[in-house]
């Protein structure tokens, strides 16, 4: 958790994937679902802070709120993996398949 909480929450995914995405494939999907969504919001998180530099600290609330959707959406996630179901992030761009 404090380690995927801010730019390397795509490693946990990434790591699930090595491990396990050969052997199965529903681990596979959760692993490529969660890996995409955190490479999305970690690219969006370094915008924004790039966005939070150019205005001078002006906008300095952006990355906070960037950083409470990747955490928000990842619990679900976790929780409905734990569940067994294949949770379809929002707000989420295809790096992989």
């Amino acid at each position: 958790m404090i380690v995927g909480g801010g730019l390397l929450g795509w490693l946990a995914p990434l790591i699930a994937l090595m491990a396990r995405g050969q052997q199965s494939p529903t681990a596979r999907a959760h692993a490529v679902a969660a890996l995409n969504f955190q490479l999305t919001w970690t690219i969006v998180g370094v915008l924004s802070w790039v966005v939070t530099l150019i205005t001078c600290g002006v906008l300095f609330f952006v990355p906070m709120l960037v950083w409470l959707v990747p955490l928000i959406f990842g619990i679900i996630g976790g929780v409905k993996a734990n569940e067994g179901v294949l949770y379809r992030y929002p707000m989420t761009y295809s790096f992989t398949r």
